[in-house]
């Protein structure tokens, strides 16, 4: 489970005295007990499910990303490396990315499966592949290549 990959690796961190990691790992854990929080229920008090947890890690990574531009923009390259750092240590929880090839073949492969003719199916496309390739691919990316697939 990927909630305990991420306490283990804070453990991990705190041995070897990795500060960096440190920080950043306890940012993802503060963020995922927020969305814990945010997902509760009166019936269920569980956690958010793998899957989710993908989701939010994707997010944080636009996140800093974007913070980086603006950084480097305002001309602060000790905070956008910063941010780089931590976008780093997130990305050890994400599963190996595809490349465009793998892409393009999942996208062919659910516009097929969704039978879908035109622009106005690309909303099943798009749940077909992340329900299929969550954590996998950027899906920014992804919905203009259904798009274009789409549009032709």
């Amino acid at each position: 489970m990927l909630r305990d990959k991420l306490n283990e690796a804070l453990k991990d961190a705190m041995r070897a005295r990795d500060m960096g990691s440190v920080s950043a790992i306890r940012l993802i854990l503060a963020k995922l007990k927020e969305v814990d929080i945010a997902a509760r229920t009166e019936t269920s008090r569980e956690g958010v499910a793998d899957e989710r947890i993908l989701s939010m890690l994707q997010g944080m990574i636009k996140q800093r990303n974007e913070s980086v531009a603006l950084y480097e923009k305002g001309n602060r390259p000790d905070l956008a490396d910063k941010e780089k750092a931590e976008i780093v240590v997130i990305e050890r929880f994400l599963p190996q990315q595809m490349d465009e090839a793998a892409v393009q073949a999942a996208i062919a492969d659910a516009i097929a499966s969704a039978g879908a003719k035109s622009v106005k199916d690309m909303g099943g496309v798009m749940a077909a592949l992340k329900a299929k390739h969550a954590g996998q691919m950027d899906f920014a990316k992804a919905s203009a290549a259904v798009k274009k697939a789409l549009s032709s």
